[in-house]
């Protein structure tokens, strides 16, 4: 296993939070509330303050990627240091007020779209791009909830003259996937990564040479391995606020990302398609 050292720490955290057991979130939990303590423990204090093992402590380190307790002890002061926010956002609770609810909610997309700093990885980015503007097709592909991020995203990318198409219907996603060629790339968006017609549809597509672009909370999924990109929209979930939820939010920063990126890619030729789809559009009115 490779030392999770290059990452913030407490960002690693809360975006690894749902795949992590309930013991295990105790752990996180617990030294995300008191992580200037917890850097003058050894395993041993952290351990007994968890009211669990030495053992179980190091399982939970291997499962946001590390080998040894000391390292995590030095990574987590340096990213102390750097004023890095280290806190899961506190839950919001039955008699809290429109302010407190406001103010919760408000850091808690905060801080799911800073931990993107972390969680995307800038080459895949550029990878991604550059196959978006040398696509034959791209096909956008996504269910109820995600359906619509996959919708937008169609939208977006289809204004700048691209050759995208979208479905949101399991039988037209295997019609464009049993078509699809190598020439072409899809965005397969699914929250869970397990969804079992987007599974096929991604399957379908591998088959045909197709490039796949994975938009995804869980990196552990079936999705993130039949991708050949991964973008991952991780988020922890509250009480009152899902993590499906956030990651919607998470997700259309990421198109927006991308969009943003493959208008500069194409500039000037693109802003001059994006005028004509705008003329176009108010012709329609």
């Amino acid at each position: 296993m490779q030392e999770n050292a290059g990452d913030n720490v407490f960002t690693t955290m809360r975006t690894k939070y749902h795949v992590l057991s309930p013991v295990q979130k105790k752990i996180a939990d617990f030294i995300l509330a008191h992580s200037s303590e917890v850097i003058l423990y050894s395993i041993g204090d952290l351990a007994a303050e968890c009211k669990t093992s030495e053992t179980t402590i190091m399982r939970f380190l291997r499962k946001i990627g590390f080998r040894s307790y000391q390292v995590f002890k030095v990574k987590m002061a340096q990213d102390i240091t750097s004023g890095q926010p280290r806190s899961m956002i506190e839950d919001v609770r039955p008699h809290d007020g429109t302010g407190e609810i406001k103010a919760k909610v408000l850091m808690s997309t905060t801080q799911c779209i800073g931990d993107l700093k972390t969680i995307l990885d800038d080459e895949t980015l550029s990878h991604v791009v550059d196959l978006m503007v040398k696509a034959g097709r791209i096909l956008f592909v996504g269910l109820g909830a995600t359906g619509l991020i996959a919708a937008d995203a169609f939208y977006e990318f289809a204004k700048l003259g691209l050759s995208a198409h979208v479905s949101t219907d399991p039988p037209i996603m295997n019609i464009l996937a049993a078509h699809a060629t190598g020439e072409d790339l899809m965005f397969a968006v699914s929250h869970s990564g397990r969804t079992r017609e987007i599974l096929n549809c991604v399957r379908l597509a591998r088959e045909n040479g197709v490039k796949v672009v994975a938009i995804t909370s869980y990196g552990d999924s079936p999705l993130t391995e039949m991708a050949d990109f991964v973008l991952l929209s991780s988020t922890n979930d509250t009480e009152y606020r899902s993590d499906a939820m956030l990651s919607r939010i998470v997700q259309m920063v990421i198109i927006d990302i991308l969009y943003v990126s493959v208008i500069l890619k194409l500039s000037p030729q693109s802003l001059e398609n994006l005028k004509r789809s705008q003329n176009a559009v108010q012709r329609g009115r």
